[in-house]
């Protein structure tokens, strides 16, 4: 079992809460990455310990605070009462001004970085999720700084650097913790495609000339990054995701823009993205590659993080701490260190989880077996 607290039960965690549950009743695996990590199965996840700081949500059982307002993530299925009551947490800039509406904090009392790192040790918490609004850079660190103590796994979905950055990573080391990310990716979001396309391009000998990614949803996460001063990560994260496949990223930089651009409120929690890519192939002939991806937003993220829930118990279970640059590099944005494309990514997952004795299931890459012949 692994024991999974959640900082803002926003709409990735409706969705999250809901596919545990999901595949949980139902036994499938169809649409889960890998089915099994290091033993563990999808269905045995649970849900230990929640903070938000809506008053909507705090005080609330897990499985109604997922459906509270402001969340638009529909119900695929009824969840029953975790008996995880959603506590106050810590707001600092994780609510920005125009959003103060959508959210309404609580007036309870925020708790202190030593009631944090208490709580998560009371609840016997293994794994804390970063579920913050864009542009939480203090309250992300907060709380990677209260999982680092505690000495559990931090998986950070948000843009924010963490993972990435030397002096966490030590941080999350020196306590016998670990850090995986930064800036999840969706299972085939907008970042993952323009990125396949990308290696796509180089791999058949054409060069990227210009490319853009432009996202609009309805949700409060795009009515939330309409404050282009929380955005400065989150591009950079989506644009050197892309840019990192070519063979010179730095000289694709100011040709290439990724990023969310509107917010659409009928949308709901639809995301649209719009791929451009123009390129130069064969005798410097002109290709343009015009692409619409139309997807759930936050299903794309809960199905990723279903996948690094599990890793992330599996690695603290043979004692890997820090925030190991091959664990991070398939699943997010802005890993500590990026590789070329998502199969090179894969690749290096599976050879250090076989050295570490770590069993994964399917092994994705069509290639596998011909290699350990």
């Amino acid at each position: 079992m692994i024991r999974v607290g959640i900082v803002g039960v926003g709409n990735i965690a409706a969705m999250l809460v809901q596919a545990v549950e999901f595949y949980r009743r139902t036994e499938r695996t169809n649409g889960l990455i890998h089915h099994v990590i290091g033993g563990y199965r999808a269905d045995d996840i649970r849900f230990a310990y929640a903070v938000d700081v809506s008053k909507h949500k705090v005080g609330k059982d897990l499985a109604e605070a997922i459906f509270a307002k402001p969340n638009k993530v529909p119900k695929y299925i009824d969840v029953l009462k975790t008996g995880v009551v959603v506590r106050m947490g810590k707001v600092l800039d994780g609510v920005a001004e125009h959003m103060i509406e959508d959210f309404e904090p609580a007036s309870e009392l925020e708790p202190s970085e030593k009631d944090i790192v208490r709580e998560l040790d009371e609840h016997d918490v293994d794994v804390l999720i970063n579920l913050l609004p864009v542009g939480s850079a203090k309250a992300s660190r907060f709380y990677a700084e209260a999982a680092a103590k505690a000495g559990v796994a931090f998986i950070n979905c948000i843009p924010e650097f963490i993972a990435s950055d030397p002096y966490y990573a030590s941080m999350f080391k020196e306590n016998n913790a670990l850090a995986l990310g930064d800036d999840i990716k969706g299972q085939l979001g907008s970042t993952i495609i323009h990125r396949a396309l990308a290696s796509l391009i180089t791999i058949r000998g054409a060069e990227i000339v210009e490319s853009y990614q432009l996202n609009v949803g309805g949700n409060t996460d795009f009515k939330n990054m309409l404050d282009h001063s929380r955005l400065t990560s989150k591009k950079i994260s989506k644009t050197m995701a892309v840019a990192s496949t070519q063979p010179e990223p730095e000289k694709l930089l100011g040709n290439l823009f990724a990023g969310p651009s509107g917010y659409i409120p009928f949308l709901g929690n639809t995301k649209v993205s719009y791929i451009y890519i123009k390129a130069l192939g064969f005798m410097g002939l002109p290709v343009t590659i015009d692409l619409k991806l139309s997807v759930d937003d936050k299903a794309m993220a809960a199905a990723v993080l279903v996948d690094v829930i599990r890793l992330a118990k599996a690695l603290r279970d043979k004692d890997v701490k820090g925030a190991p640059d091959w664990a991070s590099a398939f699943y997010f944005k802005y890993p500590p260190k990026q590789a070329k494309s998502d199969e090179e990514a894969l690749l290096n997952l599976y050879l250090k989880l076989e050295e570490l004795g770590i069993e994964i299931e399917p092994k994705r890459l069509y290639f596998w077996h011909y290699l350990k012949k």
